[in-house]
């Protein structure tokens, strides 16, 4: 480190006097002589010790705490699109693997099964919307106690209507107001077609209204009406009209509906004392002996048996007993 003192100038020749003490009689150092009247520079220097140097040293100061400017990105005047797109070289060095088989044959299979979806969609969406299938023809099937024209006058809304649009409930409720419909079923045969199957209610026997005599099922609804009893097989329940709808009607009909059909044309009338006592009566005059309602079929395939004995001359049978269907008795 450079002294901080100045260098001092000692003019040489000058008489009886140096520079430093003129005027006050000191005479020059030691070790200098005047040589004449040439002046003579000189320069001394001393060197600090360690406490001065320590001294001078410049004080160090706290740590600016002024933020430094951020530096600017290297790609800052790049836009983001050529930020984000790799070189041509980078890409030429991505490593691409092929696909599995497995997930390439799965993703193709739901491809085509969507492809099939659709493509079935539009033919079910054409079909029910379809005027190609349009009702125009209507066929009636299991009628006895209607007639076909009558069913088909009944379905008569039907026509022009596409045929997936018709369901079974909606001819049931277009066949309702017919009471001797009790079931009815609807095929359609495109391209026009529908077939109707109707299950009818069976008539179990005759119940007297006045000059007619009213077919009844086992629910006690009328299905139709006769002048001429002897014009169908089938027995007359005593009462009138006022019976139906009783427990003794109830009862006696239950018993006629689940007898077979070639036993209930052999029957001429039918009547109950109580719930208990049900009796029927043949064209030939024989009585059977019913008891309840309580096990009608079993009392049934009885009697039936019964009746396929052949007569005895001798000792014709009057009586049929099948109130117990197990231990039957005829006398």
């Amino acid at each position: 480190m450079a002294s901080t003192r100045r260098p001092t100038y000692r003019p040489a020749g000058r008489s009886g006097s140096s520079a430093t003490g003129a005027g006050n009689g000191t005479a020059p150092p030691s070790g200098r002589t005047s040589t004449g009247s040439d002046d003579v520079i000189s320069a001394s220097r001393s060197v600090p010790d360690a406490a001065q140097a320590q001294q001078a040293r410049p004080p160090k100061t706290a740590r600016s705490t002024k933020t430094a400017a951020p530096r600017k990105p290297r790609f800052a005047g790049r836009s983001k699109d050529k930020q984000a797109e790799p070189s041509a070289e980078s890409a030429a060095n991505v490593l691409t693997f092929p696909e599995p088989k497995g997930k390439r044959r799965k993703r193709n299979l739901l491809m085509v099964l969507a492809a099939v979806a659709a493509v079935v969609a539009g033919l079910l969406a054409g079909a029910v919307y379809s005027p190609v299938l349009a009702v125009d023809t209507i066929s009636v099937s299991g009628t006895r106690l209607l007639t076909p024209a009558q069913v088909q006058a009944a379905l008569e809304p039907l026509r022009g209507k596409p045929l997936p649009q018709i369901t079974d409930e909606e001819v049931g409720r277009l066949l309702q107001p017919l009471v001797q419909v009790k079931a009815v079923s609807a095929e359609a045969r495109p391209p026009s077609g529908l077939a109707v199957a109707v299950r009818e209610r069976v008539p179990v026997a005759l119940v007297k209204q006045g000059e007619q005599y009213q077919l009844v099922d086992v629910d006690g609804v009328q299905l139709a009406a006769t002048d001429d009893p002897a014009s169908v097989s089938l027995p007359v329940i005593d009462g009138g009209a006022g019976a139906i709808g009783q427990d003794l009607f109830r009862a006696t009909a239950a018993v006629l509906g689940a007898l077979p059909a070639d036993v209930l044309a052999k029957l001429s009338n039918a009547s109950a004392q109580s719930v208990d006592a049900v009796e029927l009566k043949l064209v030939d005059g024989q009585t059977i002996i019913w008891g309840n309602a309580s096990e009608r079929e079993l009392k049934a395939k009885v009697l039936e048996a019964l009746l396929k004995v052949p007569a005895d001359p001798k000792n014709p049978v009057r009586v049929y007993d099948v109130s117990v269907p197990r231990h039957p008795v005829t006398r």
